[in-house]
């Protein structure tokens, strides 16, 4: 699940989001999985799909970007952003790889997810940055020769961008996020897609979720009664995520409700970690374990929470990461590819 992007061991290394770490890449994502050959033709996964309104001026954060045709080379800078652009079949040459790839392995295990894995198909797009590093390679970026830069999910920062647009015309993300990673995941999908010239399109994708999200809730009214946690056991002590966090959106956006405690403990971070004593903040009617195998099985032997009656009374879900069918890693990503899936499973969770 991604907490730490920077080293997280099992959930905390991947996806989701990370506690902020150098100026651009250290998070609570984890992952720092190897690159694959760009330069040898291997991340030409070849241009977008038919379709696309140009030119287009897309406002971010850090200004705005005019995007005059459609981009052939798109280089995705944010954690997340790459499975946002495959969502329009168009394969990025460079990405970042949230989570890690054992060492010598491939194809990386990025571009082999459930959800991806057909749209990728053979391509192998270059890693510009590994989940945990302080920034992008900026001379691997140049190097991809991209005519669009996409920077959304992502902790870049004024100087990190303006780096970036000086190779290609950058998106930043949405000007309304206050903090990085703190925007509904269907803003940043129709950010993306509004810098693809797709934004119909996106819209289409994103109503259709929310559709699926509609009819999840209305499936299971019970869900609207109870309050539900997404957690992980990380650097040995329970860490929730909050309900801003892409987890507690989606968690939220199924019917449940959130703990509210726990967003005031955190702050302006996505997730806590708390101190023994404040375990019990995340006794409420269902939890939501993110983590592999080790991890979960470190946590069942924490007695603090094991103790609690949302354990005593089997309303926990542990749910694998990146290993087995990879819920948490779908969830913690949550984009237009992975959402629907991640809903299937957390509704099989829950029996």
């Amino acid at each position: 699940m991604l907490l730490d992007r920077s080293s997280r061991t099992g959930a905390w290394q991947r996806v989701a989001v990370t506690a902020a770490a150098a100026a651009l890449g250290a998070g609570l994502l984890a992952g720092c999985g190897s690159g694959a050959s760009g330069q040898d033709g291997k991340a030409d996964a070849g241009g977008p799909a038919a379709g696309g309104s140009f030119p287009v001026t897309v406002e971010h954060a850090f200004g705005s970007t005019t995007v005059t045709k459609a981009p052939q080379r798109v280089v995705t800078v944010g954690y997340t952003d790459d499975q946002s652009v495959l969502a329009f079949g168009i394969k990025p040459v460079g990405m970042v790889d949230q989570y890690p790839n054992p060492a010598g392995t491939s194809p990386d295990i990025n571009t082999q997810w459930p959800w991806v894995k057909d749209k990728w198909g053979d391509a192998k797009p270059e890693v510009i940055m590994a989940n945990g590093d302080a920034g992008p390679n900026f001379e691997k970026i140049a190097a991809l020769r991209p005519d669009l830069i996409v920077a959304v999910y992502s902790e870049i920062d004024q100087a990190g961008y303006d780096k970036l647009s000086k190779i290609a015309p950058t998106v930043g993300r949405t000007k309304a996020e206050k903090e990085p990673f703190s925007a509904p995941w269907q803003d940043n999908a129709l950010h993306i897609a509004k810098a693809l010239g797709r934004a119909d399109e996106g819209q289409k994708m994103i109503q259709g979720i929310n559709d699926k999200l509609a009819a999840t809730k209305q499936a299971h009214p019970e869900f609207a009664g109870q309050t539900a946690v997404a957690l992980s056991w990380y650097k040995d002590s329970v860490a929730p995520f909050t309900s801003t966090d892409v987890r507690g959106q989606l968690l939220t956006g199924m019917g449940f409700k959130s703990q509210t405690e726990i967003d005031k403990i955190a702050g302006d971070k996505f997730y806590t970690q708390l101190s023994p004593e404040r375990t019990e903040l995340v006794d409420v009617d269902r939890v939501f374990v993110i983590n592999d195998k080790a991890d979960t099985e470190a946590l069942k032997k924490f007695e603090l929470f094991t103790n609690l009656k949302v354990a005593k009374n089997g309303k926990v879900s542990y749910l694998l990461d990146s290993e087995g069918p990879a819920a948490g890693a779908a969830i913690s990503q949550a984009t237009l590819l992975s959402v629907p899936y991640a809903i299937d499973e957390l509704v099989k969770s829950v029996g």
